[in-house]
């Protein structure tokens, strides 16, 4: 019986590690790369705080930890076999007569490991995240004037409300010479032009109140074609936060951002909509198809590390690489599919996970009989792109 806490086992755990999290701290970063401009314009332009800044950011990282995890997995398990390679590691296990299948209780662990993180990620981090971002989004919009409100622009975020503010005061939050189109009312448009304004009210129940002060109001009545003009010392604007982030769609939760309940509820009623349905149970097989990809691609890395030596080494991340990318194609192919209803969608999201589980068991079997893995079309290919790489 084999010990999974044998010196064999342990060893081989304890290699994944820094290259795993070297990985996804990697990724992370090349994550944050992409933010980086919007949230300069956040602190810079608008005056959001650090602070807001930084939990906006964590509260999005679930969303792309379920994608990243996999891929860290994969490339922890083939450099750590990589390296144990190259430096005559498993020949020496082999001499010693330890089998390749051997070295599988320890990646088959690790991948688990991976499985049940990702499986988090997509079940609870990511609704949790995308509630509490756009929470977080709501109090920073409201909070934060010139977040929510540009000067010198129509705004017309608020349903069947026009907002035009010339100036807004940096330091008191106050808007100067302001312009509303009030269309709320059936064949009544009001025209409301004020000096000042300030907005108030109770972020919790997502109400506010513009309050403006020195100011007219022109009523048009198209009934009866009256019109009518009022003048007003302070007069008081109800502004639905609520109703105008529903109406940008900020406020609806998408299939991919549902609880497995919210998203079981959601396909009973979208039932009849073949195209919602067809969506949301992309998203539903999505969220458990992802997370085996952990032990998919595990299995894969394992004998792409085994057989690529010295030389080769190269060419093994270049396989792993390709074999990843290869795995999103299969993916992103089975979403389109599925959701128009060209196949079924638990075939589009669960073929990925055993064409690569396939083949890495195939690999595996090869590896453990001592044939060769010949890749002989892809070496000239990948030399060519390192000269290129290496030129730039």
């Amino acid at each position: 019986m084999i010990n999974p806490f044998s010196i064999l086992n342990r060893y081989l755990f304890l290699e994944m590690l820094p290259p795993f999290f070297i990985n996804l701290a990697f990724f992370s970063f090349i994550f944050l790369m992409k933010q980086i401009l919007d949230i300069t314009d956040m602190i810079v332009n608008h005056k959001v705080g650090v602070g807001p800044v930084c939990l906006l950011l964590v509260y999005t990282m679930p969303y792309f930890l379920q994608y990243i995890i996999p891929m860290s997995i994969m490339m922890a398990v083939l450099m750590a076999l990589l390296r144990m390679s190259s430096d005559n590691e498993i020949m020496a296990l082999k001499a010693a007569g330890v089998s390749i299948y051997r070295l599988l209780p320890p990646v088959l662990i690790f991948s688990l490991s991976g499985t049940l993180i990702t499986g988090y990620m997509t079940l609870v981090g990511v609704p949790s995240g995308a509630e509490r971002f756009k929470t977080l989004l709501f109090d920073v919009a409201t909070s934060n004037l010139n977040v929510s409100l540009r000067e010198r622009t129509f705004n017309e975020n608020f349903k069947q409300i026009m907002l035009y503010v010339n100036k807004i005061d940096p330091q008191s939050g106050e808007l100067h010479n302001v312009l509303i189109e009030d269309s709320r009312t059936s064949g009544v448009n009001n025209t409301v032009v004020a000096r000042r304004g300030r907005l108030f009210g109770e972020p919790k129940e997502m109400v506010y109140h513009l309050r403006l002060f020195d100011g007219t109001i022109n009523q048009m009545d198209m009934r009866d074609r009256s019109s009518h003009t009022i003048n007003f010392e302070t007069y008081d604007i109800r502004l639905d936060f609520k109703a105008a982030l529903s109406h940008r769609g900020i406020s609806e939760k998408t299939p991919d951002e549902m609880t497995l309940s919210g998203l079981r509820t959601y396909l009973k009623r979208v039932e009849a909509d073949k195209g919602k349905y067809f969506g949301a149970l992309m998203q539903y097989y999505k969220k458990f198809s992802i997370p085996v990809a952990c032990l998919a691609m595990g299995l894969l890395a394992m004998p792409l590390g085994i057989q690529a030596r010295h030389s080769k080494k190269a060419l093994g991340i270049g396989l792993g690489l390709l074999f990843f990318l290869l795995y999103y194609i299969l993916l992103s192919v089975g979403t389109a599919f599925g959701e128009n209803g060209s196949y079924p969608p638990v075939v589009g999201m669960w073929l990925p996970d055993v064409i690569l589980g396939g083949v890495g068991i195939f690999l595996m079997v090869r590896s453990a009989k001592e044939k060769q893995l010949t890749f002989t079309w892809l070496e000239p290919l990948l030399a060519r792109t390192m000269k290129w790489v290496g030129k730039k």
